[in-house]
């Protein structure tokens, strides 16, 4: 297992660190995030950690909006192998399970996962106990709604305060537990069940949707519907440009891990920032 407690905070230097996407799944948004074999995912995650990845998150159900859910055993028919493959391979790098469903966290971390990271931020009643059984790091993430509805209409009076205010009362079950807040990362949730203007408002405010300042924070913007809906940028493979542009911000936002399909873009865009900087 990889020792994930240095990764899970900003670099030294302030930028953060990348996590690359890997979804093992016929139907995630951006086609070319797809792969559909253990090679496959293997080659591509040595690419993301030989360009500059800190973490890979492997994930075996869709939660793109409109998404149905996938069985259980389909799901971990999907990943576990991948992850094994990868443990096995990359000995060094942080794994992070994108899962929902407790069993397959736990069948994750123990093929050698490292981090589980939860959309649903503990919709899964068991998912508590296999974090604490662990001890491991979790991510929780604001969703308002399910994938397959979460976009109908979403509504807030003050994203802001009430995305934090969701997050803190999540975070607190498992602190009341005993697991360390600083390994309880915070995810806003771009894209999940909300508008545009909500997206806006929660990237703008960065760390304040943090519950407790040692908690860390993570952004996934990476080539999301919010590009189509600023930029006009209909298709997926035509959201790089957006993305980078929202990434750039995110060290002066108090971002500590990123999570993107892109990692050679990305650590080559910290790079030059850092050379300047």
């Amino acid at each position: 297992m990889a020792d994930w407690r240095p990764i899970l905070n900003r670099r030294s230097d302030g930028f953060p660190r990348i996590m690359g996407i890997l979804n093992i799944t016929p139907d995630s948004f951006h086609a070319d995030s797809r792969v559909d074999s253990v090679d496959d995912a293997l080659s591509r995650a040595k690419q993301m950690v030989e360009d500059g990845a800190d973490w890979l998150d492997i994930g075996g159900e869709s939660t793109r909006p409109g998404a149905e859910p996938v069985a259980i055993d389909e799901e971990m028919n999907r990943v576990l192998p991948v992850i094994k493959a990868v443990r096995t391979a990359l000995p060094d790098v942080g794994i992070s399970i994108d899962t929902r469903r407790a069993s397959v966290a736990k069948a994750a971390l123990d093929f050698g996962a490292d981090l589980v990271n939860d959309v649903s931020s503990l919709s899964d009643p068991n998912m508590v106990d296999v974090i604490i059984e662990k001890k491991c790091p979790i991510c929780i993430m604001h969703m308002q709604g399910l994938p397959e509805n979460m976009q109908n209409n979403p509504s807030y009076g003050d994203v802001v305060s009430e995305v934090r205010e969701r997050l803190d009362i999540t975070a607190q079950k498992l602190v009341n537990l005993g697991l360390n807040p600083d390994m309880i990362v915070t995810d806003p949730g771009i894209g999940f069940g909300k508008l545009l203007e909500h997206n806006l408002s929660l990237l703008a405010a960065g760390k304040e949707i943090v519950p407790r300042q040692d908690m860390p924070l993570m952004w996934g913007v990476s080539r999301k519907r919010m590009f189509a809906d600023l930029l006009g940028r209909s298709d997926s493979e035509e959201r790089l440009a957006g993305s980078l542009g929202i990434a750039a911000m995110a060290a002066s936002k108090g971002v500590d891990i990123i999570r993107v399909h892109d990692v050679r873009e990305h650590a080559d865009m910290y790079a030059a920032m850092r050379a300047i900087d």
